[in-house]
């Protein structure tokens, strides 16, 4: 069984109680409009954190400067920002575990096509002996790197990109925390666009891409990312970079009011040759959503 370190211990009144490892934190959680089921037990919290007056830590000193935690078979170092972020979105962990299953069940291999002639780069990858080439995976605005890990624990070969150089990094410190840092992962910092443009012109392919956009965001140089008016060209882009027999997409949002219907009509309309679309709610715990997925497998 794997170890998890993480727990909702509770939510309520736009907010979350959570534990990582040792520590108890209290964050902003919006979609949380219930009541909390023991409110008192709260303030046992190690610390927390709110933007009612600006972003602002309470307690902060009784957290270290970074821990590390293991969750869905993967160890995060996690660090309390001034943002009120750790370096972590747990809500993803069955997503990690999808990926990684899914990387898995193509034994972390894509047969090559034709003789020596199939796409990529390297020997292996098609004489007709079904040697196969390692899956490749793009993650885009890839955060700490938790998709990474769990496509290289899967056996595939990985393209991490995130615009924020911080980010990049320490996504590369979370793969070396699982041993993977000599295993075959290109590490990026770039604005998704622009890159997505250069690996069309290059004729780069992938055989799976994974992409949480953000609701407003910025690039490695300032270029603006607005979800309502960037999607449809960030879908298209993807869609010229899958290669020739693609494994699958996975689409992940927190914008508020961008349902699983929506993500479904957008997935289904962008990647019509899929065999099957599935979207949900990911969730803390149980009963707690935070933001949506839509996986679309070829």
């Amino acid at each position: 069984m794997m170890n998890d370190d993480y727990e909702l211990i509770d939510s309520g009144d736009g907010r979350k109680f959570e534990r990582f490892g040792a520590y108890t934190l209290v964050r902003p959680c919006s979609q949380a409009m219930w009541r909390p089921r023991d409110v008192a037990a709260w303030r046992a919290a190690s610390a927390t954190f709110d933007r009612e007056d600006g972003n602002r830590w309470h307690g902060r000193s009784a957290l270290p400067k970074e821990w590390t935690i293991e969750t869905a078979g993967i160890r995060f170092k996690l660090s309390g920002t001034d943002f009120g972020h750790l370096g972590i979105f747990p809500e993803q962990r069955e997503q990690w575990k999808w990926i990684r299953g899914m990387v898995k069940g193509e034994g972390g291999k894509v047969k090559g096509e034709g003789e020596g002639k199939g796409e990529g780069e390297g020997k292996g990858e098609g004489e007709g002996k079904g040697e196969g080439r390692r899956v490749s995976v793009l993650n885009l605005f890839a955060y700490s790197g938790g998709s990474t890990i769990a496509a290289a624990q899967g056996g595939a070969e990985v393209c991490h990109l995130d615009a924020a150089k911080g980010m990049v990094q320490w996504a590369r410190e979370n793969a070396a925390l699982n041993g993977l840092q000599d295993r075959p992962i290109r590490w990026i910092a770039d604005d998704a666009h622009k890159f997505l443009r250069r690996e069309v012109r290059r004729g780069r392919r992938y055989d799976a891409v994974i992409f949480d956009p953000p609701t407003f965001g910025r690039g490695a140089n300032g270029e603006l990312y607005k979800i309502e008016r960037d999607l449809q060209e960030t879908l298209g882009l993807v869609r010229d970079v899958l290669s020739a027999k693609p494994l699958f997409v996975l689409f992940s949002s927190h914008t508020p009011g961008l349902s699983c219907r929506v993500a479904e009509n957008v997935i289904r309309q962008a990647f019509p040759a899929c065999r099957s679309v599935e979207s949900g709610e990911m969730l803390l715990g149980e009963d707690c959503p935070s933001g949506v997925y839509c996986r679309g497998v070829f």
